[in-house]
């Protein structure tokens, strides 16, 4: 079994700073592309940033100079640093990766995690 553990949201005001950590355990052989999500109220959840094994990175374009993604993976664990933060911010952001399980199966498995909260005061 494979769990994803956010944790790191908050309370903040606007143009403050937060930093969102996500980690993975269980029967990990590799982890390939990781992911942050965030879904506000009445919304769709969206993609923020995506991060390759490689380290190459993307994001959203709103998001784009404010928000950073990282990984350790000897900790296999992906980071999001959002500095600046806006009232439009405020979501419940959701860590997602793909996972290869084992030597001997080159598939890879999307997992979720349990999301954490942001909430963003103007």
């Amino acid at each position: 079994q494979v769990q994803l553990v956010e944790s790191g949201g908050g309370l903040v005001q606007a143009g403050e700073s937060l930093r969102l950590s996500c980690a993975a355990s269980g029967s990990i052989f590799a982890i390939d592309t990781m992911r942050w999500y965030r879904q506000a109220p009445g919304k769709q959840r969206e993609l923020v940033a995506t991060i390759t094994s490689g380290g190459s990175t993307d994001y959203e374009d709103s998001v784009k100079g404010r928000f950073t993604i990282s990984r350790d993976n000897a900790k296999n664990t992906v980071y999001l640093q959002m500095n600046s933060l806006k009232p439009e911010d405020t979501a419940v952001y959701y860590c997602n990766a793909d996972i290869r399980r084992t030597a001997f199966n080159t598939r890879l498995d999307n997992y979720w995690g349990q999301g954490t909260q942001v909430a963003v005061s103007s």
